[in-house]
């Protein structure tokens, strides 16, 4: 049996065990994150029956899209995006940004966006951890900032929220750091926020414990 095929076999049925759990009516939405993988690594995934992928790098994300512009897949931006790497980033035009981490990059991107005519889907990242390492707005500025992005921001269509799990192996902290995020979604589901991106290999099914309807993973896919 091919290992990418056993491998998706058993995250869909974790999602789908974390998902009961929490609410039958909820539906997560699995984004493979190949970084790290081959174009024949994404292809055989595909063959799986996998349609998103994630990437980190906008270069990267280029050349893959480019070689497999033949299959029908849904290419999500979930890493960093430095501000003269707008134009190229809105020339693939990525199904969804996971990764807007602050109202610079924001305002930057709707320049961008204005003088094309272009409309992007994206999410606000939040440190909900408040880790140095990470990108993303503090979550006490959170639920202002998406506001403000919303109002000065007509091309950027805000869906929703993304954060990554505190770096840690204390569940208290990771539950923490998703259940912050959480609160600030729910607050902000009156203004249209309907995508929490939360989970990775590690802690997915967490994530889908405190509401993650959107989960990225990419090592627990693509092991041999």
């Amino acid at each position: 049996m091919n290992p990418f095929r056993k491998n998706l076999d058993n995250i869909i049925s974790k999602i789908e065990k974390a998902r009961i759990a929490f609410s039958r009516h909820q539906i997560v939405h699995l984004i493979a994150v190949s970084k790290y993988v081959n174009t024949n690594d994404i292809q055989t995934l595909y063959d799986c029956g996998q349609r998103a992928f994630g990437e980190n790098k906008i270069q990267d994300f280029k050349t893959k899209a480019d070689t497999l512009k033949e299959l029908p897949l849904q290419w999500h931006m979930i890493g960093s995006v430095q501000e003269n790497k707008i134009n190229a980033l809105l020339a693939l035009k990525p199904a969804l940004l996971h990764s807007l981490d602050s109202l610079k990059l924001a305002q930057a991107i709707e320049k961008r966006c204005a003088r094309d005519n272009y409309n992007l889907k994206a999410l606000l990242q939040i440190n909900s951890s408040e880790e140095i390492t990470k990108s993303g707005v503090k979550p006490q500025e959170a639920f202002q900032t998406y506001l403000k992005i919303l109002n000065e921001c007509p091309h950027i269509k805000l869906e929703g929220l993304m954060s990554i799990g505190a770096h840690t192996e204390e569940i208290k902290k990771i539950e923490q750091s998703f259940q912050i995020t959480k609160d600030i979604f729910d607050k902000l589901s009156n203004y249209g926020a309907k995508t929490l991106s939360m989970g990775m290999s590690s802690d997915f099914e967490i994530a889908i414990c405190y509401g993650a309807n959107m989960v990225r993973i990419g090592s627990a896919l693509f092991e041999r």
